[in-house]
């Protein structure tokens, strides 16, 4: 048996709670973690709990790094001060999240930067490279990576920004292994386990548009450079069982 935590914050604890009992199980339980009072108006199922706490995500940080947990999902909590108490209690300056999308005809793949100050060097798109490729190895997709650049190949000279992301999207895709897309995103989602994006705005750009707009889904962002089970999650999202499910998967693999 595992456990996930996700926190519950005030103003959508309703839909924390639905995921919740939809993905709980005897094999699965569910904690979530609810400022003081929140929990008095909720009920849930019999394999989901709830942590009521003054400071839910230092709660589900601490409890995250002391192994109370297996894995966490920030759900309903704000990123700011979750994303804060996750960096500071790991020690690490920043946070790499790859996303995991479902395309509206449920292509499924991972696409890194997805936070507007990642990516933005050749080094850090490597490391997401190779680091989404053992997420799209561990649920079973394809590990063949594509990277995207601002053109097709033709569109060399055209403008400078357009050419450093070709010329960076050549050499990522040289040091990986990967594939160099160029611009053509519909074509790499069909065959394609893993993308990366020219940078984190056009990758946060395409996580909107996808999920937001296109009719896709988002099932949530786990942080590749940590050692515990975190996936990052939008508060806008209809609901959070892709990202339970997520975090659960890859807490077992890590058990494994």
């Amino acid at each position: 048996m595992i456990t996930i935590g996700i926190g519950c914050g005030v103003d959508a604890a309703a839909k924390v709670i639905r995921s919740a009992d939809r993905v709980a199980s005897a094999d699965l339980h569910i904690r979530c973690y609810c400022f003081l009072g929140a929990a008095e108006c909720l009920s849930a199922g019999p394999y989901t709990e709830f942590a009521v706490c003054p400071v839910p995500s230092q709660r589900l940080v601490d409890d995250l790094l002391a192994g109370n947990i297996d894995g966490a999902v920030r759900g309903t909590l704000p990123a700011t001060e979750t994303l804060h108490c996750l960096k500071k209690s790991c020690g690490v300056l920043r946070l790499e999240r790859i996303a995991l999308l479902e395309t509206a005809d449920h292509q499924q793949f991972f696409l890194a930067p997805v936070g507007v100050d990642e990516g933005w060097t050749i080094e850090e798109k490597v490391s997401l490279a190779r680091d989404g490729r053992k997420l799209a190895r561990n649920l079973g997709l394809s590990e063949k990576t594509a990277v995207l650049s601002g053109g097709r190949l033709g569109d060399l000279g055209r403008h400078p920004i357009v050419d450093k992301t070709i010329a960076d999207a050549e050499e990522v895709a040289k040091l990986t292994g990967a594939v160099h897309g160029e611009i053509l995103i519909e074509d790499a989602a069909k065959d394609c386990g893993v993308i990366i994006a020219p940078d984190g705005i056009s990758g946060n750009l395409i996580f909107r548009t996808l999920t937001f707009l296109g009719h896709g889904a988002g099932h949530g962002a786990p942080v590749v450079n940590i050692s515990p089970v975190f996936v990052d999650s939008s508060r806008a999202s209809a609901g959070y069982e892709g990202s339970l499910r997520l975090a659960a998967v890859l807490a077992l693999r890590k058990k494994q």
